[in-house]
């Protein structure tokens, strides 16, 4: 039986030619498949219990219209990943996406399209401006009800997945963090290669380099961006996720707690931002001596790291301590 692979070729030993980006428009277009084919999505089934309710029909049959149920969507909808991309910077880029791009994007929808959905993306193309004003703003009330209220949770699972997979590359070297990316993903002679149903492909990605995209609501399977200007990137299901993982930051708040403890909890939770000691103790309106005996506790653990700034100690999780935040949710 004939495979195909997308192949994106690296230089041997060029840990510089991996970087890891995080992708608000790629989890809403996915929680937008999830939420046409809930069935077959049982990760995201305590996540589509708090959501239903409030689900803007109209703004959510526009973008379920763009998007489809599965295989390719339009590229415009998601702009380049970056480690501190914001959803709000995400939609700010979407409503001023360049007219020409989107365009193509929109002509391939209709081939993959038919009857209704394909005279609605037509009459999109007939003008295309107030289309992307009209998609843009679906995005936004979209996001405000599906993501917004979990988007903590969500990327707090993220950055626990990248923070894993960056301290595997330094003990392991690329070729063994890639192969444990996803069952479709492997490393095949300096290129990252990765099993899909239809494409095929192979880049030289050793000027442009590869992006890695962990995913909470593609939790099935790999997705890639190969068509120039895009970066070439690679979006794959994030670890540690289960039904639980959109459950109220209280209720994690807690079940850390019963672990270190509910002072140390509180201070790990709020680790992803490098703090001094006496922000630490401020923000969580304790002693700055109590906060120091937190954090050197939490430092002996390995979950959190001190590195010295000037005459400040800034504190910042670990990896250890992000997968461990990962883990509860």
């Amino acid at each position: 039986m004939n495979r195909n692979f997308v192949e994106f070729g690296l230089a041997p030993g060029d840990i510089s030619a991996i970087r890891f980006g995080i992708s608000p428009g790629h989890e809403l277009c996915h929680a937008v498949r999830v939420l046409q084919r809930p069935a077959e999505h049982p990760l995201q089934w305590g996540w589509l219990r708090a959501v239903r309710g409030r689900l803007p029909r109209e703004s959510f049959e526009l973008l379920a219209v763009l998007i489809g149920v599965d295989g390719y969507m339009p590229d415009f909808l998601t702009s380049e990943p970056g480690w501190d991309l914001e959803p709000e910077e995400e939609a700010a880029r979407l409503r001023a996406a360049p007219v020409a791009p989107m365009l193509v994007d929109l002509h391939k929808m209709v081939l993959r399209s038919s009857g209704a959905r394909q005279q609605a993306i037509q009459r999109m193309i007939a003008e295309p401006e107030r289309a992307r004003a009209m998609i843009a703003d679906a995005w936004v009330e979209v996001w405000g009800a599906v993501l917004a209220p979990v988007w903590t949770q969500l990327e707090r699972l993220l950055r626990a997945d990248i923070a894993v997979r960056s301290r595997r590359i330094a003990t392991g070297g690329l070729a063994a963090m890639a192969s444990e990316l996803h069952p479709s993903i492997s490393w095949h002679e300096h290129a990252v290669r990765v099993e899909l149903r239809l494409h095929r492909e192979a880049l030289d990605c050793r000027g442009s380099g590869l992006v890695l995209v962990p995913s909470v609501m593609s939790s099935y399977g790999c997705m890639v961006l190969t068509e120039p200007p895009a970066q070439p990137t690679v979006f794959y299901p994030a670890q540690g996720v289960t039904e639980t993982w959109a459950r109220d930051p209280a209720t994690t708040a807690s079940a850390l707690g019963a672990l270190v403890g509910p002072a140390r909890a509180a201070i790990l939770l709020a680790a992803h931002d490098a703090r001094t000691t006496s922000q630490v103790a401020a923000d969580h309106g304790i002693a700055v001596s109590t906060a120091s005996h937190h954090l050197a506790v939490l430092r002996e653990g390995g979950l959190v790291a001190s590195t010295r700034d000037g005459a400040r100690m800034l504190h910042l999780r670990t990896p250890l301590g992000e997968a461990l935040v990962g883990a509860m949710l």
